[in-house]
């Protein structure tokens, strides 16, 4: 078999294969772009809520552990006076 059949023989089952693979997952017909386009919309937006939440939790626990270092350095040097 010469090579350029067997390329094109070989590209065309690779095609084959692909519109296969996304008929299985139901990402053909007509509409296909736009799903995929949502898909990765919405793959964009879970990735920036997960960094958000992650920067939200390190500034509380960052402002957590200031308020109390802050609080400890006020009782130590009894700033609201009273205390033994």
């Amino acid at each position: 078999m010469p090579d350029v059949e067997f390329e094109a023989m070989l590209a065309h089952a690779a095609e084959e294969g692909a519109k296969r693979a996304l008929a299985d997952v139901g990402l053909d017909g007509e509409e296909a772009a736009l799903d995929i386009r949502d898909l990765r919309s919405l793959l964009k937006s879970v990735r920036l809520v997960r960094r958000t939440a992650m920067q939200t939790a390190v500034r509380m626990i960052t402002t957590g552990v200031m308020l109390a270092l802050l609080a400890g350095i006020a009782i130590k040097l009894k700033i609201f006076g009273g205390g033994p």
